[in-house]
């Protein structure tokens, strides 16, 4: 079978996949509602399966679909995994695999990077104490560029005022004042919300009885959008030491493990998933991935991102520039490419076979 076929065309026929697969491979299923209605009229939910000990002492967690569209890839791999890799397999004595599919399944079925409150969710995990406000200063000033209140025009000016903004400031200081996390815009992009999302909410609640007391967590969560066309790097927030850094790059590769970098392909966010992860479980090393898979780089997935960001504010719906803008966004993070679509199966499932070896048959110290 190509790999490719992993890919489904929506979000209710990924939802069917995947919970009819983990049934057959014999891993326990749960489903969280998230209250709200999907593209085509379905029920919204965050869909858990788990296989292996109840009370484990180690696990790999695998997340897909945080940025709504890129759920696409995300469940892709996952489907890969249960319906044709995972023959026969099961964890050793004491572990556990848990797979998380669609975290942000607003956003996956209706074509959005950001939940229904136009959250950017990997913004949205703030540490206790910390503060929903607040904004880089130079996303401020490049409001009226990124977050125009107008629908989306094929005369648009959008491009040459974006590479000018770029000659002025530079491209790493840009991309980290754009997207590293704003909490003043809730129109805007990369906006990180007001309170805790619902998603926040569901794993504060269940993370904890899924992992139990486990002395090792390894979680790889399924991007695309950064990097080079048709490869991946896995991110590292900056709450894992270089003693961890080390030994995650000796079992995923040197070069393919790197921590935020704004001369590399990544950025430093605020409200980072990994960040809170590692801070809810201070106790044990808690490592969290974050796989980037490289489509388009710069300028266009911002101009995709900004575009669909109008229609959905500004649209009509029906209007057909409102669906260019949906379908510009889901080309971009998820690109119908078919070699693109084999290669990325191909790679996040050797990420999930060596995340499984290295915290079930390695050391985690």
């Amino acid at each position: 079978m190509a790999l490719a076929t992993a890919f489904s065309p929506d979000y209710l026929t990924s939802r069917t996949r995947f919970r009819a697969a983990a049934a057959a491979r014999g891993f326990r299923l749960e489903a969280f509602p998230i209250d709200r209605t999907g593209a085509q009229g379905e029920d919204l939910t965050v869909d858990a399966a788990v296989l292996g000990a109840e009370r484990p002492a180690r696990v790999v967690v695998v997340s897909s679909g945080l940025h709504g569209v890129e759920g696409f890839l995300g469940a892709a791999v996952q489907e890969a995994l249960l319906e044709q890799d995972l023959n026969g397999w099961a964890p050793p004595a004491g572990a556990a695999l848990v797979l998380l599919h669609a975290l942000n399944p607003f956003g996956f079925s209706w074509i959005r990077r950001t939940n229904e409150e136009n959250v950017d969710l990997n913004r949205n995990f703030l540490l206790d104490g910390e503060s929903y406000r607040g904004s880089p200063d130079k996303y401020a000033q490049l409001d009226w560029l990124l977050n125009p209140p107008w629908p989306p025009s094929w005369r648009d000016l959008f491009w040459p005022r974006a590479l000018l903004a770029i000659s002025r400031h530079g491209h790493a200081v840009l991309k980290q004042a754009v997207a590293g996390g704003q909490y003043d815009f809730p129109r805007g992009l990369f906006f990180g919300g007001h309170a805790p999302a619902t998603i926040r909410r569901i794993l504060a609640t269940n993370l904890p009885r899924w992992v139990d007391q486990a002395e090792h967590i390894l979680h790889v969560d399924f991007h695309s959008g950064l990097g080079r066309w048709g490869t991946h790097k896995l991110l590292l927030e900056h709450g894992i030491g270089p003693a961890r850094e080390q030994w995650l790059a000796a079992r995923f590769g040197e070069g393919i493990v790197e921590r935020g970098d704004l001369n590399g392909i990544s950025y430093r966010t605020r409200g980072a998933l990994g960040s809170w992860c590692q801070a809810k479980f201070p106790d044990r090393p808690y490592d969290l991935l974050c796989a980037e898979f490289g489509t388009f780089r710069g300028v266009p997935m911002v101009a995709a991102l900004r575009a669909e960001n109008q229609a959905h504010h500004w649209g009509t719906p029906g209007d057909p520039l409102v669906r260019w803008a949906k379908q510009r966004l889901k080309d971009a993070f998820v690109p119908p490419d078919r070699p693109w679509r084999d290669a990325i199966v191909t790679q996040g499932l050797a990420i999930i076979r060596r995340a499984i070896d290295a915290c079930f048959n390695g050391k985690a110290h």
